[in-house]
């Protein structure tokens, strides 16, 4: 069995397209606390992501003896400034003037875990350069996306409207929009869990 350690329906919706049935289970952690001792430790905005992956993964895992368990994180960095998701449209209007005319970086980190133990860590790093944005525009814009700005630290989805806010995107896909595949699927094959 293959458990998600996820609450993402974008993570699941990820999983399941590539063929894997999965059965998503929410961890139980507080991610603000686990993350809170990391902010002023020099800790990188990518290492974030890894420990709070591997944090859920072995969460569920040790709950779920014996399944497989996929744990993974995103964390947005601009600078030295790791932003969480907005709380509300004015948290999400700040987000959008902040990383306006910017580069920021989208830091995807996947776990696999079995018996409450780590068996694999990866991550991806994604650079995204957004335009120069109005913030007319930006008003207009998250108008029309609602409520769905709130539901990434970004504020945006690259996979609809949100593209339009940038200029320049470096970097899979899937590290993208949170899950580093790929590389995924290769270690499940290698450890034959998944046919290959």
């Amino acid at each position: 069995m293959i458990l998600l350690a996820s609450t993402s329906p974008f993570r699941k919706q990820i999983v399941e397209n590539a063929g894997l049935s999965v059965e998503a289970i929410a961890p139980e952690i507080d991610e603000r606390a686990l993350e809170a001792p990391l902010k002023d430790s020099g800790v990188s905005p990518e290492d974030v992501a890894l420990i709070l992956a591997e944090a859920k993964a072995t969460e569920v895992s040790a709950r779920y003896p014996g399944d497989w368990v996929i744990g993974g994180d995103q964390t947005l960095s601009l600078d030295d400034e790791i932003f969480h998701k907005p709380a509300d449209m004015e948290g999400a209007r700040r987000h959008l003037l902040k990383l306006s005319g910017r580069t920021h970086q989208l830091n995807s980190a996947v776990v696999l875990a079995r018996d409450g133990e780590a068996v694999w860590r990866h991550s991806a790093i994604a650079c995204m350069t957004m335009r120069q944005l109005d913030p007319g525009f930006i008003g207009r814009h998250l108008s029309r996306v609602g409520d769905k700005a709130l539901s990434s630290v970004g504020a945006y989805q690259i996979e609809g409207e949100g593209i339009q806010l940038f200029e320049k995107v470096e970097g899979d896909h899937f590290t993208i929009v949170g899950l580093p595949l790929l590389p995924l699927l290769d270690k499940l094959r290698e450890l034959e869990v998944i046919d290959g």
